[in-house]
């Protein structure tokens, strides 16, 4: 019987009616074989990282339960992210169409050249501390800190709640 495993994917868009884009991500996550979705936040507004010279990301973190391995899971979110448009450069922090990042694999650790597990930006950022709170408020994290002790030192300056769905 293979493991159940709960994963928690980051979702972002700035390009090509990014509330949509999020939207119909998360229809398309429901699709995914051997998983389910069982959460997700509301949609966030932030600041794009890197250049300004873009639009606002649109932000959001969804909870999925997957029998899929780390690396066949990341295979089923680059489908998705090209059923977007994303197409992928070596710019850092462009703008894009979809981003889909698997933030949580269970608690594990994880380094691979396609895949780092928990995602490296994961304590830094509010736009995926503030919605992953949201989709769970008592989750311990691999460092040992809890999503709430995260959520209170990170600043929560230029990201706005603007759909709960």
């Amino acid at each position: 019987m293979l493991k159940v495993n709960i994963v928690y994917i980051g979702l972002g868009s700035n390009l090509n009616q990014p509330i949509e884009q999020i939207k119909r991500a998360l229809q398309t996550l429901q699709i995914i074989s051997d998983s389910i979705l069982k959460q997700q936040s509301s949609l966030y507004q932030t600041a794009p990282l890197g250049s300004q010279n873009q639009p606002d990301y649109i932000n959001a973190v969804a909870m999925l339960v997957t029998k899929l391995n780390p690396l066949d899971l990341l295979d089923e979110l680059q489908k998705i992210e090209l059923q977007h448009g994303r197409v992928r450069t070596q710019e850092k922090w462009e703008a894009r169409s979809l981003d889909l990042d698997i933030l949580l694999y269970n608690n594990d650790l994880m380094q691979h050249p396609q895949l780092i597990l928990p995602h490296p930006g994961l304590y830094l950022r509010s736009f995926v501390l503030i919605p992953l709170y949201e989709c769970n408020p008592n989750l311990i994290l691999p460092n040992g800190k809890t999503i709430f002790e995260l959520t209170q030192v990170c600043s929560s300056k230029g990201i706005k709640k603007i759909l709960t769905l």
